[in-house]
């Protein structure tokens, strides 16, 4: 068993393709079958299921994975460590995210730590907070983005982002400045299931009341669409409604609805150096900005 073999191994549970993990480590598919079996071999288990469905982890391949993951982050810390010695920055990072922070801040985010750290490979993982969470708790990624409420996590407050009333135009409450939770209960509403729900769900159990749940949608852009078609209305996050929108408007929720977005990592484990810089770099920007 070699490092380069655990690697391979990591891209294809990751990548979930033999195919994809070729294309991202240099190895053609029979490549990656090849360092797959030589490791099975090795260890005399099997470490992946492949069906019609896709691959996925034997038993042993699910006990095996995190002892994997915590070796070769070992070994990114010690060329690290040791490129540090030596003046050289060098290494990779993967970073989990969910799709409105992608979009409005790791562009710039990325560009700041590129321009200091130029050699350092960045990867970018986006899903909804719960997938980011287990890629934190896996070491899929180093380092995630989430909104509380979060669990066995360490987290560190970055901003906070406030929902807001989505109507299309035309709608009766277009004109309405501020608008509470008690005036969805008779409207169809569209609820965004990204995480932000539970902030929704908190407030109607404190106002004792429902909403007409019309459709649920895990897709910021298929919600704002679908208010855009007044198939309903719905409440959504400041980061995920554009700016200037010409067929939707965006209206205040009083008492405020506020979404608290921060940076998590794994509890109790120590931070790689490349992560610790990166960690740095994003709270100095939004520290500053």
């Amino acid at each position: 068993m070699n490092f380069f073999q655990m690697e391979v191994f990591l891209k294809v549970v990751d990548s979930g393709s033999f195919t994809r993990a070729g294309e991202q480590i240099g190895l053609t598919q029979s490549g990656v079958s090849h360092n797959i079996t030589a490791l099975e071999t090795e260890l005399n288990v099997s470490l992946l299921k492949r069906g019609r469905n896709g691959i996925s982890l034997t038993t042993a391949g699910e006990y095996i994975i995190p002892h994997m993951r915590a070796i070769m982050q070992n070994m990114d810390n010690i060329e690290q460590k040791v490129a540090a010695m030596n003046g050289l920055e060098i290494g990779k990072l993967s970073i989990g995210s969910f799709p409105s922070f992608s979009s409005n801040y790791i562009p710039i985010l990325f560009s700041i730590f590129k321009e200091r750290f130029p050699n350092i490979e960045l990867h970018l993982f986006e899903g909804s907070y719960n997938d980011i969470v287990k890629w934190v708790e896996d070491g899929v990624v180093d380092i995630g983005f989430a909104a509380l409420p979060v669990k066995n996590v360490d987290f560190t407050h970055l901003l906070e982002d406030p929902l807001y009333a989505v109507v299309y135009n035309g709608h009766f409450f277009e004109n309405n400045t501020k608008l509470s939770i008690e005036n969805f209960e008779d409207e169809p509403f569209i609820m965004l299931r990204s995480g932000c729900e539970t902030l929704i769900e908190d407030r109607l159990r404190e106002a004792n009341c429902k909403l007409t749940i019309t459709y649920d949608v895990k897709d910021n852009q298929t919600v704002l669409s679908m208010v855009e078609n007044k198939l309903g209305i719905s409440i959504m996050p400041s980061l995920a409604i554009p700016k200037n929108h010409k067929r939707i408007r965006s209206i205040s929720i009083g008492p405020s609805l506020t979404r608290d977005i921060g940076l998590i990592t794994k509890q109790k484990k120590e931070l790689t150096p490349i992560a610790q810089e990166f960690s740095r770099v994003v709270q100095n920007y939004f520290q500053n900005n």
